[in-house]
């Protein structure tokens, strides 16, 4: 089996699934957030319920709108507040949290081998940690609090391979972009994408979490990694209960393999309006931007952080650019402050946020006008993602996010600060 049936086969207490299944699979957790919480909470009282499963193991994040854009959104989480309060679930607000799929990891509440299914789009994030982690509908989402269990219909799974090891500047956001090219914004529908090889294994943890995360964009059910040393590491001191790893099987069957050579691959920008339009930077050079974005669930990490300071510091933004700087948690956020990143951001002219959503999918800080270009890297740009529908959104990695926003055109870092 693959490792995604693997998952899915302990989950459903049976030796083996096969694609195409449908399984009964019990949940590790149950997450939803602020921006479609509210619907899960209302279809759990239509069905009369009166008490989750597990309270550990439901998880409610506030993120998407908060801290509170409007009377609407106040409205919302006032009443997730009450509700997590009710059921005694884990609850994460401003000031103590993030954004979710950064949280959920870092407070180690996903754990390898784990089936987690989540009210967003994105929980495929958490296969980077080699659990199967999924996002389902409000309804399901209900569902899944209540039994604690969920059915499922087995995804195929694509095999991935990356040989050679990515040069200057490049990292998973690139890795990603123009693996979602290569296979289409639908090519891996309702599969699992497994990723593998050379240039996976180089990967710091932070870049497997952006690749995951944006398995989504391609189609997928899910993206996975195997765990390994610095899968370990990265749970070391974060996990708090045991975990069982699995691991594909030799020979395992796949619906396809594609390969990737990675070594001259340039750091990749997706052009408007698609994660699966990318290209390299050099064809994207010249083109003026109103906006920049550093952050997200995709791009918030410290590592990111980290390399856009980099380029940022001793550096100035554009007097025409706003650049938005978005750590993905209060621990990031803290971290950041305690390495001077955040000093070097403020001192470039940059606005730092508190954790949140917000621009990414145009709720606040930082909505887009008409006719204005945004580079980004956050994980989508379909048309009126983060405001108005004729504005454009680019995407890159935060080095090249950063190198932009101080000449005011995409560019190459390495125009900026060098090799």
């Amino acid at each position: 089996m693959t490792l995604a049936e693997k998952i899915l086969a302990a989950h459903a207490g049976k030796k083996s699934v096969q694609p195409g299944e449908f399984a009964d699979v019990q949940v590790d957790l149950v997450m939803t957030t602020d921006a479609t919480g509210l619907i899960s909470v209302q279809q759990f009282h239509k069905m009369g319920a009166t008490k989750v499963f597990d309270p550990g193991k439901v998880v409610l994040v506030m993120d998407h709108f908060v801290p509170s854009r409007d009377v609407e959104s106040a409205e919302t989480v006032k009443a997730l507040r009450e509700f997590a309060r009710e059921q005694g679930v884990l609850f994460f607000d401003v000031g103590r949290a993030g954004i979710v799929h950064v949280i959920l990891p870092e407070k180690g509440l996903v754990l390898p081998g784990d089936v987690v299914v989540g009210g967003d789009s994105h929980t495929c994030t958490y296969g980077a940690l080699g659990a199967f982690a999924t996002g389902m509908g409000s309804t399901d989402i209900a569902f899944a609090m209540v039994f604690g269990r969920t059915w499922m219909r087995v995804p195929e799974s694509l095999h991935l391979v990356y040989h050679g090891l990515p040069g200057p500047w490049v990292g998973g956001k690139d890795l990603i972009l123009h693996t979602i090219t290569r296979i289409g914004v639908e090519g891996a529908s309702y599969q699992a994408l497994e990723f593998t090889g050379e240039a996976i294994s180089a990967l710091a943890m932070d870049d497997r979490f952006t690749m995951a995360n944006m398995a989504i964009e391609a189609g997928a059910k899910a993206g996975l990694f195997s765990v390994d040393e610095k899968t370990r590491a990265y749970l070391q001191g974060r996990a708090q209960r045991s975990y069982s790893v699995q691991s594909a099987d030799p020979g395992a069957r796949y619906a396809g393999t594609m390969e990737f050579e990675v070594s001259s691959l340039e750091p990749q920008v997706a052009f408007p309006h698609s994660p699966g339009n990318s290209r390299g930077v050099s064809e994207a050079e010249g083109i003026f931007i109103d906006q920049a974005v550093i952050g997200s669930c995709t791009n918030g990490w410290l590592g990111d952080l980290r390399a856009a300071a980099r380029v940022l510091k001793g550096r100035q933004v554009h007097p025409g650019v706003r650049c938005i700087v978005v750590p993905g948690s209060q621990e990031i956020y803290l971290q950041a402050m305690n390495e001077g990143l955040l000093e070097i951001f403020v001192r470039a002219g940059a606005a730092v946020s508190t954790p949140t959503c917000g621009p990414c999918p145009g709720a606040h800080m930082g909505a887009v006008g008409a006719g204005e270009r945004c580079i980004s890297t956050t994980n989508r740009n379909f048309i009126g993602r983060m405001g108005s529908p004729r504005a454009e959104i680019y995407l890159a990695n935060p080095a090249v996010v950063a190198a932009s926003a101080v000449i005011g055109q995409i560019v190459h870092p390495r125009e900026v600060a060098g090799k």
